[in-house]
């Protein structure tokens, strides 16, 4: 009996109508608040492990660069195929709308990843897919490096290759572009840093874990260059945190600046005069502050924001019946670090008792026993990584005054 002839595998390009697949990546267990901002764009996400999916058209893939506050970027789904030899995946390749993403004479790299396929190497994925842009697009096309590093945590803003992320699993291929170019925690406030800084994207992540919303006061006692004072008051102020800054999609062919330019003024046009309440930000060294004090500036909340130099044992500001109070204090990771911290975290924990009673306490913490020294009932809000380190958002309410403390 004849063999039934195979169809042989086709790419699944994304399909030409107004809607694309795709993917806000972030940190590790910030899935679920990247979906709630997703939501709040009037999108349907689907939380996944490492990000959120979603589809929309076009302007959902601006709004989501422009407007998310906890993602690390915006992918894009190119295409979709199996492949189980390089032929097979150089001819796939070819089919591929790069053109869409990609000008002649661009630049392109790519990060690929294989796990339980035929095709595993991934230099050699990146190669043949390299070369299969160039036949489409013409010559004049520069792969860039390529790195298999899913991490890639630390890019710098301007001009760069066109990135393309290519995950192959049990040799299926899926194939989606990067849509905002630099990592988007960096708003483009931050030139200035203090010893251990924190991710604008973590901060951000730890005002909405915490469930602030700019109506009551904040505090942050140990606020180093400022990141979380200033993140406050832009959500406060309700500033889209990409306002300032570029995106690979505005190199796209087939890109709309009119249309662009009216999201953005969309956008500004939205943003509040003032924050309405009060932010301090204080720290004991002076040369944090002043950081703090230019990073402001840059983000234009330097009226928005309070930036003083003092000792936690100074705090005298939680004035009224509600407010928040949210640092990131040192960890003490590091052996003999912990034992030096305990007399900060004490001290913390003594100033929030006696000075703001009724507030709400949100600590980003990686030592379960300095935290006991801060003698409140801390409560775990979420779980992530900091600087590679796993931390936990441990939040509480202060007791009132007289209330016993439940530890």
């Amino acid at each position: 009996m004849p063999r039934r002839p195979t169809r042989a595998p086709s790419a699944t390009p994304s399909k030409p109508s107004n809607l694309l697949d795709a993917y806000a990546a972030t940190a590790p267990g910030l899935e679920p608040l990247v979906s709630r901002e997703l939501a709040a764009l009037g999108l349907t996400p689907k939380a996944e492990t490492g990000g959120a999916a979603f589809r929309g058209p076009i302007e959902s893939i601006w709004r989501a660069n422009l407007w998310l506050r906890t993602a690390s970027r915006v992918l894009v789904r190119v295409a979709s195929f199996r492949a189980q030899a390089f032929h097979e995946l150089e001819r796939l390749a070819r089919a591929v709308p790069w053109e869409r993403y990609v000008a002649g004479g661009g630049a392109v790299r790519f990060r690929v990843t294989s796990k339980k396929s035929r095709l595993y190497h991934t230099g050699g994925i990146a190669q043949r897919v390299g070369e299969a842009i160039e036949h489409r697009l013409g010559s004049g096309i520069v792969v860039g490096d390529s790195r298999s590093d899913e991490n890639d945590e630390e890019e710098v803003e301007g001009a760069a290759p066109q990135l393309f992320v290519i995950r192959v699993s049990h040799d299926g291929f899926t194939v989606s572009v990067d849509s905002s170019g630099a990592l988007l925690h960096q708003r483009g406030y931050r030139k200035a840093i203090a010893k251990a800084p924190l991710r604008e994207t973590l901060a951000a992540a730890m005002l909405i874990a915490s469930d602030w919303n700019g109506s009551t006061p904040l505090i942050d006692p140990l606020c180093g260059s400022g990141t979380i004072p200033i993140e406050a008051a832009l959500i406060a102020r309700r500033i889209a945190p990409g306002s300032s800054r570029s995106f690979a999609f505005e190199a796209w062919p087939s890109f709309d600046r009119s249309r662009w330019d009216a999201l953005r003024a969309e956008a500004a046009e939205g943003a509040l005069a003032g924050v309405g309440v009060s932010i301090l930000g204080s720290d004991r060294d002076a040369g944090a502050i002043e950081a703090a004090a230019s990073n402001a500036e840059r983000a234009g909340v330097t009226a928005d924001l309070d930036l003083s130099v003092r000792a936690v044992s100074a705090i005298d500001d939680c004035v009224g019946a509600d407010g928040l109070v949210v640092t990131n204090p040192p960890y003490g990771v590091r052996v003999g670090e912990a034992a030096r911290l305990r007399d900060l975290y004490a001290k913390l924990g003594q100033v929030l008792r006696g000075k703001c009673p009724g507030w709400r306490v949100a600590l980003l913490s990686a030592n379960p026993r300095l935290e006991g020294e801060v003698r409140l009932p801390l409560e775990e809000r979420l779980r992530t990584r900091n600087g590679g380190i796993p931390v936990r958002l441990m939040v509480s309410r202060v007791p009132d005054r007289g209330a016993a403390t439940a530890i």
